[in-house]
C-alpha cells in the first residue's frame, strides 16, 4: 500500500491581511488623488481653451465688420436727419455704430446686403447688434448677439487723416470741419484674468 504524505498548507495570518489591506488602501488614495488632480488640470485647460476661442471669435467678428465698412449714411430713428456711416458717441450708450457691406443672403430674402451694426458693453458683456433694415424706425429693436463676457473695458480709437488718434467719431475739429471716414480703427480690450488685447484694423477707401 502506498501512502501519500500531504504537506500542510499555510494560510495568511490576520496581521498579514491587515497590512495588505492597508497597502491597497494607500495605493487607492494615491491613485484617486492623482486622478482628481488630472481631472482638475483638464477642466482648467478646457476653460482656458474655451475662453481663448471666445476671445478669438469676438476679435474675428470685429475685424470682419470693420474690414467691410460702407460709406452709406442712414436716417436717424426719428426720420428727421441722417447718421454718418461711422459714429462713436462716447456716452456709454453704445461703443461704435457703423454701416457695413457683405451681409450674406444665401436664402435670397428681400433685403439689402448692407447692414447697420453697433457694439455695446453692458455688465461686462460685449454685444454685437444689428438691425434688419438700414434706415430703422424708433420702435425697431436690434438683433443682439453676446460675444464676450468678463470685459472690464473696451475702447475704439480712430486715426484721422492728420495722423491723430481720436476718442470719438466724427472728431470735433476747429472751424466745424468734419471727417466722415477714419484711416484706421484701433480696438483695445481689458479682460478679466487675461489682461490687455489690442487690434489695429486698416479701413479700406
Amino acid at each position: 500500500m502506498t501512502f501519500i504524505k500531504q504537506q500542510a498548507q499555510r494560510g495568511f495570518t490576520l496581521l498579514e491581511l491587515l497590512v495588505a489591506i492597508a497597502i491597497f488602501g494607500i495605493i487607492g488614495v494615491l491613485a484617486t488623488g492623482g486622478l482628481s488632480a488630472i481631472l482638475d488640470q483638464s477642466a482648467i485647460a478646457n476653460d482656458a481653451l474655451n475662453r481663448l476661442n471666445q476671445v478669438q471669435r469676438s476679435v474675428r467678428f470685429i475685424t470682419n465688420d470693420l474690414n467691410q465698412l460702407h460709406p452709406r449714411s442712414v436716417r436717424d430713428e426719428l426720420g428727421s436727419g441722417y447718421e454718418l456711416p461711422v459714429v462713436a458717441d462716447g456716452q456709454n450708450v453704445y461703443l461704435l455704430r457703423f454701416s457695413r457691406e457683405g451681409w450674406r443672403n444665401p436664402a435670397g430674402l428681400p433685403r439689402s446686403t448692407q447692414q447697420r451694426v453697433q457694439y455695446r458693453l453692458e455688465d461686462k458683456k460685449l454685444y454685437r447688434e444689428h438691425w434688419v433694415v438700414m434706415d430703422r424706425s424708433l420702435g425697431l429693436e436690434p438683433v443682439a448677439l453676446e460675444l464676450l463676457d468678463g470685459v472690464e473695458t473696451i475702447e475704439f480709437e480712430f486715426l484721422d487723416f492728420d495722423d491723430v488718434w481720436q476718442q470719438q467719431w466724427p472728431p470735433v475739429k476747429p472751424g466745424g470741419q468734419t471727417e466722415y471716414w477714419p484711416r484706421a480703427i484701433r480696438v483695445t480690450f481689458e479682460l478679466e484674468g487675461t489682461g490687455s488685447i489690442q487690434r489695429l484694423i486698416e479701413v479700406a477707401g
